[in-house]
């Protein structure tokens, strides 16, 4: 919504004219302080600046109960807006076609860090907030690199973390179990399934985490983790390689190769 409002042009004064709202409010508001605001003057803002209320709706909704609002408290804000905005509406028709494409893999991915519930609603903020912010994915560099951080950082900010570093969840353990079953050349053999492993690969940059867990755990091939990821396959490749130097220089024994066998 801030980067809606600082798009518009608009002044702060004309926005508080527009909805009829304290300036002073709608600065917190857009600054992110101050009480969990209500859903009419969110609606009202989004109304302004050209926002599609559906999917603002559900992050309010969502991100309300985790601020501990009652469903009393989140139903009463609704009580003075218009009925239509809770009304699920459909998302562009190229929203829609992308989500299709690439939802059953970023669920993998965020199976990695995440229980079921959590990536569940991962991957449903994930997929909103390309809603709101779909012109801008479509207007950048790459639409899947755009979408690809958006569903990082969505997964990152429901991760755990120790010292800094993101923890790779129970279910990271059944996917290696699962490809050990079912892709035996994808396969980390039985160093995969260890502690020091996931406590090592956490280490790991960004994007070397990112192409780790998708090309060792989730068993993507070199060209389906390119594309997702938005990146090059040089790149993948590239930071496959360094990842794995990395852990096979703290793990004993060493990280076996792809396709090696036990």
């Amino acid at each position: 919504m801030r980067g809606s409002y600082l798009a518009s042009g608009m002044t702060l004064s004309e926005l508080s004219t527009r909805v009829r709202f304290a300036k002073s409010k709608l600065s917190e508001l857009l600054r992110g302080v101050g009480l969990y605001p209500r859903w009419e003057i969110v609606y009202l803002l989004a109304a302004e600046l050209g926002m599609p209320s559906w999917p603002l709706y559900r992050l309010w909704r969502q991100a309300a109960f985790e601020a501990h609002k009652s469903s009393e408290w989140v139903e009463n804000s609704t009580d003075h807006t218009p009925i239509l905005t809770t009304v699920p509406t459909t998302p562009p028709l190229e929203h829609r076609a992308f989500r299709e494409l690439v939802e059953n893999d970023y669920s993998l991915f965020a199976q990695a860090f995440l229980d079921d519930d959590q990536r569940d609603v991962a991957l449903s903020d994930t997929f909103d907030i390309l809603w709101l912010s779909w012109n801008d994915a479509l207007a950048s560099h790459d639409t899947r690199r755009f979408s690809w951080n958006v569903l990082r950082a969505t997964v990152m900010s429901r991760t755990p973390h120790r010292d800094g570093r993101p923890e790779l969840g129970r279910a990271a353990f059944d996917t290696v179990v699962l490809q050990s079953l079912t892709k035996p050349a994808h396969r980390m053999n039985q160093v995969a399934e260890s502690l020091e492993l996931f406590t090592a690969m956490s280490r790991l940059p960004a994007n070397q985490l990112d192409v780790m867990v998708l090309r060792r755990l989730c068993g993507f091939l070199p060209e389906s983790t390119s594309a997702l990821l938005g990146a090059s396959l040089a790149t993948v490749r590239s930071d496959e390689r360094h990842a794995i130097r990395f852990l096979e220089s703290v793990l004993r024994p060493p990280l076996p190769t792809e396709g090696n066998t036990p």
